[in-house]
């Protein structure tokens, strides 16, 4: 039976962390974390970065670890069109990455009936976008007694492509290792709407929470918000917009893998630039449908990392991490120096071996687990009122960013 007959829901689940990797978490997070403070980076240094993000890249190609090798082979034999060849109808109806994961586990007999972790409730309702729009919002509500903390995520998929269930998995995680109620946004997607709509979308969302966290049994003063990719842009973006319209602000932003600039020329575009899940080519793509014209990418909502420090300075403390094999590893990786820069307190990791979109593969990959348990740890400390920053480098392979 094909994946897609099974349904997204049911697949990417599979996220129950384990002993083994819990201590493979902790050992690894012993030898690797750093503690740095907010400032480390000056305003000076941080420009120089974003400049020397574009020089050509010398090593090689990365690799994928043997987990991350057998969802790309899965994917493979799926048999997914170049994206970039598509209109958007038919991108929207490949087979995904959550796809892959779903065959996999089939193919092993470890399919689960229902999606995992089980948490207490999982609902969809709407909310307010943008103009008076009514958009989609899932909700998952953790066990135990509220009111909780409350996650805002924003999916992945390039503003065009990407759901609520595709992203179903990450979400049951965050929710279930931060003990959090996690609010996933259905922004409206280019080409029908352009840029700003997904971004005006998200902010509107992002306000109604804060403004209204006691409807979603959460805690008004402990929100942060959260993406994957054109979602971390968002998450981020919002963030912004919130600071400039003097709107509610969120406690913590993370940032997985995000879109920050509208360039694609950085080593990690060139080391990646055939790569999958993603690749130069589908970016491009992706931004030629959501932006009215070039113009649009030198906007510092698509572009946050041009930002100047004075901008971003007074902005939430944030996670990123990031994946060595992805063209956005570079600018993820530029953009935390510039918040540090701007004296916001950063955390990182980077995670070798992996792709992009691995943060919700739980399932079968042991670095996803790692990769949302850290999320999870750093979103639980800001709900604590910590603003400490850290550095975790999970087997970096010298590649420079």
């Amino acid at each position: 039976m094909h994946p897609r007959a099974i349904g997204s829901a049911l697949l990417t689940g599979l996220v129950v962390l384990t002993a083994a990797s819990c201590s493979s978490y902790k050992n690894e997070r012993a030898k690797n974390v750093r503690a740095v403070t907010p400032n480390r980076v000056t305003s000076d240094a941080a420009e120089q970065l974003v400049s020397s993000v574009r020089a050509p890249a010398s090593d090689p190609a990365p690799t994928p670890n043997g987990e991350m090798q057998a969802v790309l082979d899965a994917h493979a034999a799926l048999g997914p069109k170049p994206i970039e060849k598509l209109s958007p109808v038919e991108a929207r109806r490949q087979p995904s990455p959550v796809d892959a994961v779903v065959q996999i586990l089939q193919d092993r007999g470890e399919l689960a009936p229902e999606p995992k972790p089980a948490l207490a409730k999982v609902a969809t309702r709407e909310v307010p976008g943008h103009g008076g729009a009514r958009i989609a919002a899932r909700v998952y509500t953790p066990n135990g007694t509220g009111p909780f903390p409350v996650v805002v995520y924003f999916h992945g998929g390039g503003w065009v492509i990407g759901s609520l269930d595709l992203y179903d998995a990450s979400c049951r995680a965050l929710a279930d290792r931060a003990r959090a109620v996690v609010v996933s946004i259905d922004y409206r997607q280019a080409p029908e709407h352009k840029f700003p709509t997904a971004h005006e979308d998200a902010y509107a969302a992002l306000q109604h929470v804060l403004q209204n966290a006691t409807d979603f049994d959460g805690d008004p003063a402990r929100v942060a918000v959260a993406g994957e990719s054109a979602g971390g842009n968002l998450a981020t973006a919002t963030c912004r917009m919130a600071k400039d319209r003097e709107g509610r602000m969120p406690v913590h932003q993370l940032l997985i893998y995000p879109v920050t600039d509208y360039a694609f020329d950085t080593a990690s575009y060139l080391a990646n630039a055939e790569a999958r899940p993603l690749n130069r080519a589908m970016m491009k793509w992706f931004f030629g449908q959501y932006l009215n014209s070039p113009a649009d990418g030198e906007n510092r909502l698509v572009s946050p990392l041009r930002a100047t420090t004075e901008e971003l300075r007074g902005l939430p403390p944030a996670t990123v991490i990031t994946a060595e094999i992805d063209p956005l590893r570079s600018e993820g990786m530029a953009y935390a120096k510039k918040l540090e820069a701007s004296q916001v307190p950063v955390s990182t990791r980077d995670f070798s071996g992996v792709t992009h979109e691995f943060f919700g593969m739980g399932a079968v990959l042991e670095d996803a687990l790692e990769a949302q348990e850290f999320a999870a740890e750093r979103l639980v400390r800001a709900f604590r009122g910590e603003r400490t920053a850290l550095v975790l480098n999970h087997g970096m392979r010298g590649q420079s960013p």
